[in-house]
């Protein structure tokens, strides 16, 4: 008789090893559904790949969210709106998104920028630098005419800050007076940089400066001497655009080799 119970008590184990090894591949039983672990894993490498740590509290945020998405969804289900043409459509567009980012992702990987690569853009740019950064105002217009007009409202004595409010093409320097703040010639665009550097601190270009975004009339207004950053300051600053660069390229390149009718 005290022999009859040891099936019973077996298969409880059993079905108690079985549920923690349940659990342990699951996140979660949402109203009788498995959440599968792999969906807190993806979140997880997400929020890795962006540069934050995953620690314990973090852990159960995404957990959460993990949970809250599986309601929703069920929900949605549910409503039947997985029928939608607006979510097909939606799905498409996410479909295509994440495709995309794959490629993308694929090619950084196949391409990374060497440390050689991102110290020879280093040296280019100390030695572009010269250790000064500028003050400037800015004026951006269409036309050349448009351009030589303010140049000749200015020698007669219109106010630089009044005419960029009103009239500049640049919605973020033009609403205050055409104001660049404090920056290195290198954050410009080549044509508008080397007008720059030849100003004297209140002199106002006597021509139009022509660059891909219109016609400039540039002032500057002061410089200073600024420290050169050292390379591994800035390295994964030069790394990340250099990077970014590569990708426009690439895009590029595939654009040019479709053949679109």
């Amino acid at each position: 008789m005290r022999f009859s119970f040891l099936p019973t008590v077996i298969t409880a184990a059993v079905l108690s090893f079985s549920s923690m090894a349940l659990q342990a591949q699951n996140v979660a039983i949402v109203n009788g559904k498995a959440v599968p672990k792999t969906r807190l894993n993806m979140l997880a490498a997400q929020v890795e790949r962006s540069g934050r740590a995953v620690t314990p509290d973090m852990e159960q945020q995404l957990r959460e969210e993990v949970i809250m998405r599986e309601i929703f969804m069920q929900e949605a289900e549910k409503q039947g709106l997985e029928a939608s043409d607006d979510y097909k459509a939606q799905l498409e567009i996410a479909k295509q998104s994440i495709l995309i980012r794959e490629l993308f992702a694929q090619y950084q990987k196949a391409n990374p920028v060497s440390d050689a690569d991102i110290k020879a853009e280093y040296d280019k740019f100390v030695a572009s630098s010269g250790g000064k950064e500028y003050r400037a105002r800015h004026i951006l217009v269409e036309k050349e005419d448009q351009a030589k007009a303010i140049i000749a409202s200015l020698k007669k004595g219109a106010k630089f800050e009044d005419i960029a409010k009103k009239q500049s093409k640049d919605p973020g320097s033009g609403a205050n007076g055409g104001d660049l703040d404090w920056a290195n010639p290198s954050s410009f665009v080549k044509e508008f940089s080397q007008a720059m550097v030849e100003l004297k601190k209140g002199q106002v270009t006597d021509k139009p400066v022509k660059t891909q975004f219109g016609f400039h009339i540039i002032r500057l207004d002061d410089t200073r001497e600024t420290p050169v950053p050292k390379f591994d300051e800035v390295k994964a600053q030069i790394s990340q655009q250099m990077q970014q660069g590569k990708l426009a390229e690439y895009q590029q390149s595939l654009r040019e080799k479709a053949k679109i009718e």
